[in-house]
């Protein structure tokens, strides 16, 4: 796959390092399988996937989804991009849960075919190594039962397209 050299150089302008270039490549490379088979914007899937958390620049908390999704905006990145990276966390937070959590009471979960496609090649990526849908949910255990129900959804909702 061709990586945009200057979405690379967004990344680490932005501070990113190495290791969270490396997984946003891997997130990528996981959406395109996804891509290839479904009515998406591919271009959109790819620069969403490659920039979904240049938010991790700045902090590596579940903020980083809204931090990252305002660094694309301040930097003129299509709105379209900028929700992809607001709502690649899980299988996305609620306005309710993102206020619990300390965040701007937005709703963040994936509308799009485009960003449930980024959000669910994040839960199954683990720095650069593809897991399986049993070991994300268990490394989510600490998770309230709606969140957990919700990324199985997600997968159900993608897993098609492979």
């Amino acid at each position: 796959m061709n990586i945009d050299p200057n979405i690379i150089k967004l990344l680490k302008d932005a501070g990113c390092r190495q290791n969270v270039i490396n997984h946003c490549i891997a997130v990528c490379n996981l959406s395109l399988v996804f891509a290839k088979n479904a009515p998406v914007d591919i271009k959109l899937v790819k620069t969403g996937a490659l920039l979904h958390d240049i938010g991790r620049s700045k902090t590596h908390s579940l903020a980083h989804g809204q931090i990252g999704a305002d660094i694309c905006r301040d930097l003129g990145i299509p709105e379209n991009v900028c929700l992809i990276v607001e709502r690649h966390i899980g299988a996305g937070l609620t306005a309710e849960e993102c206020a619990k959590e300390g965040l701007k009471s937005i709703d963040c979960i994936p509308k799009s075919l485009e960003e449930k496609i980024v959000a669910h090649s994040d839960n199954l990526i683990k720095g650069t190594e593809e897991i399986s849908l049993k070991i994300r949910l268990e490394l989510s255990k600490d998770l309230p039962g709606e969140i957990k129900e919700r990324i199985v959804k997600l997968a159900e909702e993608i897993e098609i397209y492979r």
